[in-house]
């Protein structure tokens, strides 16, 4: 990390533009463009917004301005306007989320092809992803160790809208696929549970040991090793590779339609759906419902209209939790307002009269 102030001349209020590389605890990591790395915490306008609304903080990715202070501090200032930002819910449970990245042009969702590719979390991953305006893709990893990758990865991708790519980072196959993704300096934000390969995918593209990964378990299962999300140069392009995500929240239900078709885990339910004689039908008590109709038939089994189910109403609890605890904040504002200015003007009592 370089500790050398940039020159900016007798100003030294003069704002610089920059990129979030690493966030920690309040404490941002920012790159300038002409070189230089600096930490840097928050200026009060930013701590103001921040307060107002969590998502305003800065995260991994983000165009930002850095204030140089006379005392050799440096805080950012703001965050540009972001083009896409990837959330999910806190792990909590509660109405709050979490940003993992902004500006991400793509969002790569890894899983291992060993022992079996997860279809319910490769959906889960991709919901965010969709919802964060970025463009989704899969990339089923440990090719080398499934002779039947070249099929799996087939069937993904006939049922699915986005390009699906079975690699091998131990024998360098199907690299040629995800390197595109980094074309002409684009963003590519890697989404997998522990151990899926994200590191060694990162290692196997720069060409050098930039992620240490530590050799799989007896299960199969890789070991997680990645405590930061941090954005890097990679392919001509940027990676922003995080901690693995054992179970990722549904905080909104944007796009979980269209998630849920893109995977075999889900397609066969939304094609009836789409049978059904109400637009709007919700597969209980409606007449003329072709899912209904397909489970009596015993084409369809409840279960998998039961799990649809629940991850809807996932996203459309949070999406509620999260507009109630903004009403509640606006109305703790508002009342603390009011009651300042109450305690500004009320006039002092005149004894005098009394």
């Amino acid at each position: 990390m370089s500790s050398a102030r940039p020159k900016i001349g007798m100003n030294s209020f003069q704002l610089r533009r920059g990129v979030v590389v690493r966030v920690d605890r309040g404490v941002s990591t920012v790159e300038l463009p002409g070189g230089g790395t600096f930490r840097a915490s928050w200026g009060g306008a930013l701590l103001g917004a921040v307060h107002r609304d969590p998502d305003a903080a800065p995260t991994t990715g983000d165009r930002v301005r850095l204030r140089f202070w006379p005392d050799e501090r440096i805080t950012v200032e703001s965050v540009d306007p972001r083009t896409t930002l990837l959330t999910r819910a806190d792990a909590d449970g509660s109405s709050r989320r979490q940003t993992l990245a902004a500006n991400i042009d793509v969002v790569a969702v890894v899983e291992g092809l060993v022992p079996d590719p997860d279809r319910n979390r490769i959906a889960r991953l991709l919901a965010p992803a969709r919802a964060g305006g970025a463009q989704p893709v899969v990339i089923l990893t440990k090719a080398d160790l499934e002779p039947e990758a070249p099929r799996i990865a087939a069937e993904l991708q006939a049922l699915s809208s986005c390009p699906v790519h079975a690699v091998s980072s131990a024998r360098g196959t199907g690299l040629e696929q995800v390197r595109a993704l980094f074309a002409d300096g684009r963003t590519v934000a890697l989404l997998g549970a522990p151990g899926a390969g994200k590191s060694s995918l990162v290692n196997a593209l720069s060409g050098d040991e930039v992620r240490r990964f530590d050799a799989p378990r007896r299960d199969g299962q890789g070991r997680p090793t990645t405590v930061t999300r941090e954005l890097r140069p990679v392919a001509g392009g940027w990676v922003i590779d995080g901690p693995g995500l054992r179970s990722a929240g549904i905080n909104t239900a944007v796009g979980l339609d269209d998630t849920f078709a893109d995977l075999t885990t889900f397609a066969d339910l939304t094609t009836l759906a789409g049978q059904c004689r109400f637009a709007d039908c919700t597969h209980a008590v409606e007449p003329g419902c072709a899912v209904i109709a397909a489970i009596g038939a015993g084409g369809l089994h409840p279960d998998r209209l039961d799990s649809y189910r629940q991850l809807v109403a996932e996203g459309f609890r949070q999406e509620l939790r999260h507009d109630v605890r903004l009403r509640q904040e606006e109305i703790r504002r508002h009342k603390v307002m009011h009651k300042s200015l109450r305690r500004q003007y009320r006039k002092p009592l005149d004894r005098g009269r009394w």
